[in-house]
Parts: C-alpha cells; structure tokens; sequence
C-alpha cells in the first residue's frame, strides 16, 4: 500500500463511525442527503466483493424508483431457449426482420427471462459488403419501448435509432423500418437506444461485418471469430432487479459479475498448431472495461472501430472500453490450452488498496497437428496501410489548431444516501484511470439517475448536456477537447461515442497520438484530457455520449448537429 493510499485507507474509519453512531441513535438520520432512498425491513441483496460488508449506515435501504425485471415475472420455462448467434450474408438491397423477444437463457446452472433479437443473443451476425444498403424491419415484442441504434454506420440520419433525437420509441407490439447503408469496412454493432441499462444487458446487442471489396484488406488468416463481450449481475440464482424508473447503479454502472462471451459464462475454441486466428471484438458491457490477452499467444493489433491502423502492432493485450471494437489476429505457435483472459487492477474502496484481478473468460485448445495453410511469415509482417496513411493526411493540418468545442466531463449529485456522500467525499482522494471493477456496490446499486446527474459541460457557455446547442457545417474538420475532472464527487472513465461521424484521436495530455486509426468511440480516463478530430461529413442530428449505459441514462449526453 503506498503513502496515499494507507492515508485513505486509515481514514475511511471516520465516515463508518459516524454512519453506525446515527442509525443508531435516528436510523432516518441523514434523510436530507437521500431524499429518494426508501427503508425496507430486509433491504434487497447485492452481491458484494468477498470480505466486504455492506456500510452499516446503507443496510436496510433500497434505491428510489421501484424495480423491473424483463417479463414481469413470467416462468423462464415458457420461453424459447436462446440461440446462439446465426451468420446472415446479406447483399445489397436485401430486407431482413430483426425481432427483439424474450428468451430463455441458462447461466450458470439457472434460467432467466431475458432478451434476443430473433431469439438469438447475440442477435444475427449480420455480413455485407462495403456500400451495401439494406432493409431492416425492426418488431418489438419485449416489454419495453425499444429501437435499434447501427452503432458506428456512418448512416443516413432518419436511420441512425435514436428516439428524442431521429425517432421516437418503438411502443411494445409496434415495429419500424431502417435503411442502413455501410460506407466503410470494419467491425460495428447494433443495440437498442431506449434504456440500454436493462435491453442492451439483457441480450439485445449483435455485430455487423462489413467487408472490403479489397480480398487482402486484412491479409491472411486461417479462420475468423466474432467475440462480443459482456456481462451479468446476478445473485445467487436471481437477476439483480433493475431500476423502473430509470437507471440503478448511476455512480460507476451495472458492473456484473458474470463474465460472458457471445452470452455464454465460458468461451471454447480448437484451432490448430501454428494456426493464425481473427478475432472481431466488441464490448457490449453496460459499463465494464476489458484488458483482453490470450495466455502470451502473440497478438496483432490491426484495425479498431471503423478502419484499419496506420500499421500493424504486436500488443501484449488491448483495452476495450464500452462500444469499442478491435481486430486481432492471433497466433497459436504451439499446441496446448491458452486461456482467454481478462486482467486488470481492481481497488478495494474499503481498504485503499490496488489488487490483480483475473478472469478467464474461456480457452483455445490448439491441437498438435499443424494448420494446412501456414501463415506464420506473413502474422509476423506488420503491414503499413498507406490507404489510411493517405487519408488521414488530409486531416493533419488540423492537428495543431484551437479546439473548436471544450467539453468538461463531471458530475452532480443530491439525495444520496449520507454514508455514501462521506465515504466518497473521502474516497475521491485518489483515483484511478480506469475503474476496472465495482468495488462499492451497495453504494454503487443506491445511486438512480434521480441521484446522480453526468454532465458534459461546455467550457466556453456553462451549458451543459442536451442544453448545449451545437452546430458545426457539413464538411467541418472539428477540434474537440475532453477533459475529465479528477475532482468530480465520484470521477469515472467514459468511453465517448459520436453517433454518425468517423474521428481521430490525436492527442492525449497534450501528447500527439501515433498510428492512426477512424473511431466512433473514444476512452476519456479519469485526470485526462483528449484531443478529438471529427470529420463531420454526415449531415443531421447526432448523438455525442458516454456509452455507460448507466450515465447515458442519468443524462451524460448532448448533439452535434452537422448542417447541410
């Protein structure tokens, strides 16, 4: 433990004594600091971290605002059976049906109603050539008003599924037609735009493939495999409830504890000897950042959200935040078990200590026959991408310009429970980067977006979220700087995702990024500040938040619009 963290640690015991010494004398105590906190004689489990207990002054409360799970309590056992994710080749012009509809799903020995799109979770792979255009009719039979966002696609406004925005809500029963055209190669994904804090964790999520005309656009692999990755918070054999009103877990996010990979608690894959993998990756996560490997199988970094990098890179890992996706390939030189791992630094709050944490999400078997095609020469030749190099060259006499827009990332909370406010009061003396894991959840679970309100602020006007009025013309190059406040009540990181734009990253703390790559979604650490270059090409309304979903809801949001 170094210095900081033990003086924190030494600390937190104020914050608790007090907590324990009011809800003994007046267990109401404090009621002007959780104005929407309810008592209950038994309060609702949450699973906590082993050797945690929950704050004294937090046991018997629940959040405000009811709960909901998908349902309404119907028998699992009604249900279909969820599918595993079906590939569907589509070709310019085609129509496809996109159904989101309860399922049955087993996790971990027990079965729960939740949500698939064509009863599949992930819903339909979806593969089209580049500058293809098709027809997708979205029906909704869950229980909520719902749409369907192309995250990524650079689309035609009418059909990027934003309601309040592009669209309003598909009603339960209703549908809705979108016309998604794919202008660029790369991985993407769908979701719904309506409480993704329950439909998207509930299953409602699936990928998109777009492949270049160019045969070799990627170079050479023996076989390919779409990784979308999430999780699930569960107890014991129940589904935590999930909030009615508007989102629980607003401070950090539903973090769950259940890792899945294509909705499965456990991944396998056998390849062969030598054998040269791709791997599309996409995190589907509520609020989880991953630090992915495959047990010191080397890996190559060679594209990310909507192209390819500059060159290719060997990486020991790669950090997906929510929303971002990466291709990869890997190679299996020798056979063996190599566990898919997720590895990162998780802080105990209660203690003021960073802790390794590791989670095998699933394992390659690599069998001891050799591949037939051996691609070993060419995975160990780290391909320049001129095509990208030439694009982005258009764009680097903006690099250096003012920003057009600064944007401070923040937060604001009122009638949190008082134990909360005093332990974060004290526990925002240090932070981390990123916070990998939740390690406050009774606190975490007690924040409603009726507590907590993210903000993106603007820096020259004061306004904040959907007050800021922003309009750029079509065909701006825009500068946008993003700072993350460290002394915010409660700084996390936020992974910022523009819907319908392509942009760069080019600066972090004032250091210029290298190897190029086009995003849609961005890692905002906490104490850091990014530099964004957007290429605002795409004329409409367009979304720019954090893609925790849980501060999406609690307000974290605000549109570019771009002028024809």
């Amino acid at each position: 433990m170094n210095g900081r963290a033990a003086l924190v640690a030494i600390s937190l015991g104020v914050p608790l004594a007090i907590g324990s010494a009011q809800q003994k004398r007046d267990p109401m105590s404090g009621m002007d600091h959780m104005q929407g906190m309810k008592h209950d004689s038994a309060g609702m489990p949450i699973p906590m971290p082993r050797g945690m207990p929950m704050i004294p002054g937090l046991i018997g409360l629940v959040p405000s605002g009811g709960t909901f799970v998908p349902g309404g309590g119907i028998d699992p056992a009604r249900l279909p059976l969820a599918k595993p994710s079906q590939l569907l080749r589509l070709a310019d012009g085609d129509t496809i049906d996109l159904t989101a509809m309860l399922v049955r799903r087993r996790i971990k020995g027990h079965e729960f109603a939740m949500y698939g799109f064509n009863g599949e979770v992930p819903g339909p792979l979806i593969r089209v050539p580049q500058n293809a255009t098709i027809i997708a009719r979205f029906h909704n039979r869950i229980d909520l008003p719902s749409a369907v966002h192309w995250h990524g696609v650079r689309l035609d406004n009418r059909s990027d599924g934003a309601p309040g925005v592009t669209q309003e809500p598909v009603a339960p029963g209703g549908s809705y037609v979108y016309r998604v055209h794919f202008p660029d190669a790369g991985i993407y994904w769908y979701h719904p735009h309506v409480r993704e804090d329950v439909e998207q964790a509930m299953g409602l999520f699936g990928n998109m493939i777009v492949d270049s005309p160019d045969a070799d656009y990627y170079g050479p692999a023996n076989s390919e495999h779409a990784l979308m990755l999430d999780d699930l918070l569960i107890n014991a054999d129940t589904l935590v409830p999930f909030g009615a009103d508007g989102p629980d877990f607003a401070l950090m996010g539903r973090v769950g504890n259940v890792l899945l990979t294509n909705g499965e608690p456990s991944y396998a894959l056998h390849v062969r000897r030598g054998e040269v993998a791709r791997f599309y990756l996409t995190n589907a996560a509520s609020s989880r950042t991953y630090n992915l490997s495959f047990g010191g199988a080397q890996m190559k970094v060679i594209a990310s959200d909507q192209s390819r990098f500059e060159h290719e890179e060997l990486v020991p890992s790669v950090v997906l935040a929510p929303a971002e996706r990466y291709v990869v390939d890997v190679r299996f030189a020798r056979a063996g078990r190599y566990a898919i791992v997720n590895a990162v630094q998780a802080i105990n709050h209660y203690k003021g200590e960073f802790e390794p944490e590791v989670d095998t999400l699933g394992f390659v078997t690599v069998d001891a026959a050799p591949v037939r095609a051996d691609y070993g020469r060419a995975f160990a030749t780290m391909r320049v991408n001129s095509a990208v190099t030439k694009d982005v060259d258009r764009y680097r006499g903006y690099f250096d310009k003012p920003p057009d827009k600064e944007l401070t990332l923040t937060v604001q909370t009122t009638g949190l429970a008082l134990a909360t406010v005093q332990f974060m009061t004290i526990d925002t003396a240090y932070y981390a980067p990123v916070e990998w894991i939740d390690g406050m959840p009774d606190m975490n679970w007690l924040s409603t977006s009726k507590e907590v309100r993210w903000i993106l602020r603007d820096d020259a006007t004061g306004k904040e979220n959907m007050d800021i009025d922003w309009h750029v013309a079509r065909g701006s190059v825009v500068k946008l700087r993003l700072f993350n406040d460290p002394k915010s009540f409660h700084p996390m990181q936020h992974p910022i995702h523009l819907h319908g734009q392509r942009m760069l990253v080019i600066a972090r703390d004032g250091v210029p990024t290298r190897n190029q790559v086009w995003k849609d979604t961005a890692l905002i650490p906490v104490g850091s500040t990014v530099d964004l270059l957007i290429d605002a090409s795409n004329p409409g309304d367009w979304m720019l938040h954090c893609h925790i979903a849980e501060h999406l809801g609690a307000g974290m949001m605000t549109v570019l619009h771009v002028d024809r």
